[in-house]
């Protein structure tokens, strides 16, 4: 198949590994630990949780892997969606991912930088007294707002600069991050690992139990706690909630299909990458999770009946409860002292550096195809004089710095997290209808597995998707709305590029 005009394939599967892997490691797997602790209560549910995701994850690569080898082309999952089924179904793809998926996981992880970067500089903690500007209570400006956004600026413009210098980022910050988060597990099982903790957190085994904030007058004063969920739907809506994170923290590995015409031989190394990078970061999260477990208690503390969790809300040094839930924080504490403290914060800067990069990289390259496909402003479609869709990669900025302003990594993440599992589930869908529709269409390869490990995936998606609609309907109805918003915008600008 020939390569798109302009974009060079300079990427090798080490590159191509690297962008999955490093836009994958953000600072969720540092963070989100702590509410999946409190949704689930035992350390057997929280492991399982990483496995269950881990497996998602890596089902859902080999299965993109197919889709990837019959269409090497800039734009990937917006190609193999549009290819499956129909061009308004790859632009409800591209909308929600400029709206939403791709802007709001760059966002939220721009965030993340500057939260962690507050330990050097506190006047960047979120605190009252560090506001520059107020509008009621419905608008706060921090500097650590401005701080995301001139990450997101200073990328970009790395970005337009050719794709050497994106991927050479890519590939330092990638390897630096997994070293650090490997060293981090070695150190914690070899020297800070107590085996009383340990043993602790496993006697609770697989026994099922949740908390939820006490608030009272708009001020968080405790926890209330219970076990066995009242009834399936509830039991499925809690644990899809808890999945948010881990889910969150293992999204964007289908961003090297994006840049599938600037990688060698991309029939073969896409679909490749995809499995490598997924397997690798998967092995990571679930060790570094086992490494929490080796050095922290995974809630206050561990008793028959009702745990005992702090009536006036004091935070303790627990998976579960881990200040501002920063368990990485608490882990690294833990090993190295007050040193800690100082280890992870440098650990997630590298981390979120590296992981933003990737995302802007490669997102631009979907709106470049949309734009080739008259579905995108039309200046998208440009490559500047580096051959890098320069125009796409500043209205992908400016769009992602606005939701910078919003600051709320969490809310980010629930929006992200539902509407990204439902274009999931209709890609690998998608590999069904093709097998159909197209039975005799080259597959240099084909779906591992094929069809047990792809309905798997859409069963255990299709299982959390249902289960975040119960237990967070507003903002998976809000993520619904949005995507159902670019109807009415696919029609319109088909109307008037008929018209151009």
């Amino acid at each position: 198949m020939a390569q798109e005009q302009g974009l060079k394939p300079t990427m090798s599967l080490m590159d191509g590994t690297m962008i999955v892997a490093g836009s994958m490691i953000g600072s969720g797997i540092f963070i989100v630990s702590a509410d999946m602790a409190r949704s689930v209560g035992s350390g057997g549910w929280l492991i399982l949780l990483w496995v269950i995701t881990g497996l998602m994850t890596v089902f859902a690569a080999v299965s993109y892997g197919e889709l990837s080898s019959m269409f090497p082309k800039a734009g990937g999952q917006y190609v193999f969606l549009k290819e499956a089924y129909n061009p308004l179904t790859g632009f409800l793809y591209g909308w929600s991912f400029f709206s939403v998926i791709q802007t709001g996981t760059i966002a939220a992880v721009g965030v993340a930088f500057s939260k962690f970067a507050g330990y050097f500089i506190p006047a960047l903690t979120m605190s009252d007294e560090n506001i520059i500007l107020e509008l009621g209570s419905w608008f706060k400006l921090y500097p650590a707002q401005l701080v995301s956004i001139a990450l997101v600026i200073f990328l970009t413009w790395i970005n337009t600069r050719g794709v050497k210098e994106g991927k050479t980022i890519q590939k330092v910050f990638t390897l630096i991050k997994l070293f650090s988060l490997f060293g981090l597990i070695v150190f914690g099982f070899l020297l800070a690992a107590k085996g009383s903790i340990w043993e602790a957190n496993w006697a609770s085994g697989f026994s099922f139990s949740s908390t939820s904030a006490v608030v009272e007058d708009g001020k968080q004063v405790g926890w209330s706690f219970f076990t066995s969920p009242v009834s399936t739907m509830v039991t499925i809506g809690i644990i899809a909630s808890a999945m948010v994170g881990s889910v969150f923290s293992s999204v964007a590995w289908e961003n090297v299909t994006f840049i599938a015409s600037e990688i060698k031989n991309p029939k073969r190394n896409v679909g490749l990458s995809l499995f490598l990078g997924t397997l690798i970061v998967t092995i990571i999260y679930i060790l570094t999770n086992l490494m929490y477990m080796a050095v922290l208690p995974v809630t206050p503390a561990i008793a028959e009946g009702p745990i005992p969790y702090p009536a006036d809300g004091t935070i303790t040094n627990s998976i579960a409860f881990a200040a501002e839930d920063r368990v990485g924080t608490a882990a690294s504490t833990a090993i190295f002292g007050s040193a800690g403290t100082v280890v992870i914060a440098i650990t997630i800067m590298i981390s979120t550096f590296g992981c933003n990069n990737g995302l802007i990289l490669t997102g631009a390259r979907v709106y470049y195809t949309m734009a080739k496909d008259k579905l995108f402003l039309q200046k998208a479609a440009i490559l500047n004089k580096n051959n890098v869709p320069g125009w796409a990669l500043w209205a992908q900025c400016i769009w992602a710095s606005i939701l910078c302003l919003s600051g709320k990594y969490g809310l980010l993440l629930d929006y992200v997290v539902f509407i990204t599992l439902l274009f999931y589930i209709l890609t690998i869908v998608g590999i069904f209808r093709l097998r159909q529709s197209r039975p005799d269409a080259e597959r240099p390869y084909k779906a591992f597995g094929y069809p047990f490990i792809p309905i798997i995936y859409i069963l255990l998606a299709g299982t959390m998707a249902v289960g975040l609609l119960y237990a967070k309907p507003e903002t998976s109805l809000a993520g619904l709305a949005i995507v159902a918003i670019g109807v009415p915008v696919y029609f319109l600008s088909r109307k008037k590029s008929q018209e151009g």
